[in-house]
């Protein structure tokens, strides 16, 4: 009998590639963007390149960002990844205000709405609290430790959002789970009753967002898969209420090279402020074998009928432009996104980040097609050519580059998501080495619950 084969990136000893990520301030007073253990800052209201501030026992990253979030107030700012370091910055002074250490490399994170407390996932799908309590102004804070919440064992935690309402905290992995759980009162003490689960996805749920209105203040939460849907969810029931078809009803079949078609994975979601327009990235876009699609989609969400369809398809030409991550802002109306990876060999730059915004998204409309999009130049965007020299290294990225990035965004991403394949031998001692793992996380939970009975 033929062992599984084992994929290549378990092979060899290749640093993994990770693929750049964007936040943008809730009034667009600034955006960020990670490549690699590279955070980059620019702020759009100075016009200037922020320089961090890291005076912590652990300073700056040491690998690969996986994750970055600001609050929902602005005030705070996380970043987390390989490392096995989550460090919350202060947008004020832009200085590292404390840094938590994870026992996994970090996959996720995500924070109160009352800026209270930070909750990242693990790479073995436990979700921690941290207490930001005590936090006033740019004050270090000292000897902050992780408390375990809640946990997906043994699969990989790929999305982690807090709802508008701040009643639940919601968390995707690549097992193709959507779980909804109430954050509790006291989240030291953990997260114990389970509100829902959203089943329906085929494939590893790759990303999370919510939208809401002032008539649906609670919000409804979509996702994106692997398996080429965006789906909108009920929270409080589980109720899948609609399922998008990326591939199928906005035309982009895939050819695999044997004259089949697969479909591109959804790679990343955000959502606009008035709750009616959601951005979609997706990880190859192709219209038919000899036709390439860069670019975005813009589906239009009636939260009033539970229902998604498609608004527009917004395409960027004369780049090898393939978003690997996309945000706005909840006060403006411009769309963020950004490609790029680390670790790239043979290039001057073994990192690429390149920037793009699209203005205008929010008034088009399928009924109102005198409002089209807008992919801003280079020259046109917030900040100029100081904003793209902080936050992509140079002002301008060689197509060749671009090229070579984006077959080297394909890999990570899937790396990423998607399970990697072992050898009969190696899965069982994997299996046996996450059995024990599983032991002492269900013993320190135990041991926490214990000990807030006992105090």
């Amino acid at each position: 009998m033929e062992d599984t084969p084992i994929e290549e990136g378990e092979t060899n000893k290749d640093i993994e590639v990770a693929p750049a990520l964007i936040a943008v301030h809730p009034t667009q007073k600034s955006v960020a963007v990670a490549v690699g253990s590279d955070l980059r800052v620019f702020d759009l209201h100075g016009v200037s390149a922020v320089a961090l501030v890291d005076d912590t026992s652990v300073p700056f990253h040491k690998d690969s960002i996986r994750a970055i979030h600001y609050s929902a107030d602005g005030k705070l700012f996380v970043s987390a990844g390989d490392d096995k370091v989550v460090k919350v910055w202060s947008t004020e002074s832009w200085r590292c205000i404390c840094t938590v250490p994870s026992e996994k490399r970090v996959s996720a994170v995500a924070l109160s709405h009352d800026g209270l407390h930070v909750c990242f996932a693990d790479k073995f799908g436990v979700v921690w609290v941290v207490d930001l309590d005590g936090f006033d102004g740019n004050q270090t804070l000292v000897n902050k430790k992780a408390a375990p919440l809640l946990a997906h064992y043994c699969s990989i935690i790929t999305s982690l959002e807090v709802s508008p309402d701040g009643r639940f905290v919601v968390s995707a992995d690549r097992d193709f789970k959507i779980r909804v759980t109430l954050f509790p009162k006291k989240p030291l003490d953990g997260a114990h009753e389970i509100q829902s689960f959203c089943l329906g996805h085929t494939e590893f749920v790759s990303c999370l967002a919510f939208v809401f209105t002032p008539d649906y203040p609670q919000g409804f939460l979509v996702s994106g898969s692997g398996d080429s849907t965006v789906r909108l969810w009920d929270i409080s029931s589980g109720s899948l209420l609609d399922t998008y078809e990326v591939a199928e009803k906005a035309g982009l079949l895939e050819s695999n090279g044997t004259g089949e078609e697969c479909n591109p994975a959804i790679t990343d979601l955000c959502t606009f402020p008035d709750g009616t327009l959601i951005a979609v990235a997706t990880q190859r876009q192709v219209i038919k074998p000899s036709l390439h699609l860069q670019g975005i989609l813009l589906l239009s969400c009636d939260l009033s009928t539970r229902t998604l369809s498609i608004a527009k398809v917004v395409s960027i030409t004369g780049e090898a432009f393939i978003p690997t991550s996309i945000r706005t802002s909840s006060s403006a109306g411009l769309l963020w996104m950004v490609t790029g990876v680390s670790n790239m060999h043979g290039f001057d730059q073994p990192s690429l980040a390149r920037v793009r915004v699209i203005s205008g998204s929010e008034k088009c409309s399928l009924s109102s097609p005198e409002h089209e999009p807008t992919v801003l130049e280079d020259n046109e965007i917030p900040g100029g050519d100081k904003l793209l020299e902080k936050l992509q290294g140079s002002v301008s990225v060689e197509e060749n580059v671009f090229l070579a990035a984006a077959e080297a965004v394909k890999t990570a991403m899937s790396n990423l998501l998607v399970k990697k394949q072992y050898s009969t031998e190696k899965r069982e001692f994997r299996k046996r080495t996450e059995m024990i793992e599983k032991i002492k996380s269900d013993k320190l939970l135990a041991l926490t619950a214990l000990s807030k009975l006992i105090l």
